[in-house]
């Protein structure tokens, strides 16, 4: 006897939850709608090198760093996956501006917002946290981040946000007004363009797989250069081809280096990758602040060496274009400790020695490492 199929019907659709989540994703386009782009700001070099160098000021963000751009991202992304609803507490692993950039959306959208993040972690950003609704969940083995925020998303019924895994898809690296597009944007009336070079580093990996994508599909020639400080993953990982490297020392540069490659670090569209030593990183923002009155977290002294390396290197060849980088955040969140020299020299950080070095690199286009 032949059983004969019969038709089956489920429907999950719950209106009131649709709607709350229309209500949402058009709250956080809005808030995008509202903000005008983040500046490009010249960083001047002498004229007759015929070499332009930019800084992308992404501190001006409603929530203060570039990680606004992504948590915008993953909150779009979440919603539109069904995975948030009116009452979904928000978790993240997350020591740095994510975190800030997250509670801010969250509180947006009037949800529970939960960091976890080392015990370590400074207390300026974790104030900054509970000011924006947040709270934080503090772990003593970095070993433990990731598992504990998803063992505590599942036990409240919430959503892991996941930085780590969804950064490099959660944003559209096609256009959208990503960071990428921004920046050739605004290029478009500069002497050169279409930049010899974008340099940022990395830290879930999403800006330079966006930027990297971005400039394949758009057909430009820049190259991206990833900027690494030292005890991340990144670096060895990319010069070996292997993902599966980790460190166990953890990065003083707040919001860059992993000590394992993360997953949203796409290593086919990186040109080249940099080491940079931390009293190297601290050192640049300090020349920064000095030379142009721009207060700048620890990982914009990151890329500014990368990036200043880059100009010395196209000077000694004779060769003109632009170079464009990123500034992160905004010093305030670093008094204490990147801009402290007490701080400084508990731990064991030498600034004076590299300050030369990047004054010697803006005056005479000269790289020479002490």
């Amino acid at each position: 006897m032949t059983l004969q199929a019969t038709a089956r019907d489920v429907d999950r659709s719950d209106p009131t939850r649709r709607a709350w989540v229309a209500q949402a994703i058009r709250a956080v386009q809005a808030d995008a709608n509202r903000s005008a782009d983040t500046h490009l700001l010249p960083v001047r070099l002498p004229e007759a090198w015929g070499i332009e160098l930019y800084l992308k000021d992404e501190s001006t963000h409603p929530s203060g760093s570039l990680k606004h751009r992504l948590a915008r991202s993953l909150f779009l992304y979440a919603l539109c996956n069904g995975w948030v609803g009116p009452d979904t507490p928000i978790i993240e692993a997350s020591s740095g501006s994510t975190a800030v950039s997250e509670a801010w959306f969250a509180r947006l959208l009037g949800l529970e917002f939960i960091a976890v993040m080392p015990r370590s972690t400074s207390q300026t950003k974790i104030d900054l946290i509970e000011r924006n609704g947040g709270r934080c969940e503090f772990i003593d083995d970095p070993a433990t981040l990731y598992p504990r925020a998803i063992e505590l998303a599942e036990r409240l019924g919430g959503h892991y946000m996941d930085q780590f895994t969804f950064a490099e898809r959660a944003t559209d690296w096609r256009g959208n007004n990503n960071i990428a597009e921004s920046i050739f944007e605004q290029m478009r009336l500069e002497p050169h363009p279409d930049p010899a070079w974008i340099v940022t580093a990395a830290g879930t990996g999403g800006t330079s797989a966006t930027i990297g994508r971005h400039l394949r599909y758009g057909g430009h020639l820049t190259r991206l250069c990833v900027t690494d400080p030292e005890n991340s993953a990144f670096f060895d990982g990319w010069c070996d081809a292997d993902a599966g490297v980790t460190t166990c020392v953890g990065s003083r540069i707040e919001g860059i280096g992993r000590p394992r490659v993360e997953p949203s670090f796409i290593a086919g569209v990186v040109d080249r990758i940099i080491s940079v030593p931390d009293a190297a990183s601290i050192a640049g923002i300090h020349v920064l602040r000095s030379r142009t009155g721009l207060f700048a977290g620890g990982s914009t002294g990151t890329n500014l060496f990368g990036a200043l390396k880059v100009v010395c290197e196209m000077r000694s060849r004779g060769e003109q274009g632009s170079v464009v980088t990123l500034l992160c955040d905004g010093g305030g969140r670093y008094a204490d400790s990147y801009y402290s020299r007490e701080w400084l020299s508990r731990k064991g950080l030498d600034v004076d020695r590299w300050i030369p070095t990047f004054e010697r690199a803006l005056d005479q286009g000269v790289w020479l490492e002490p």
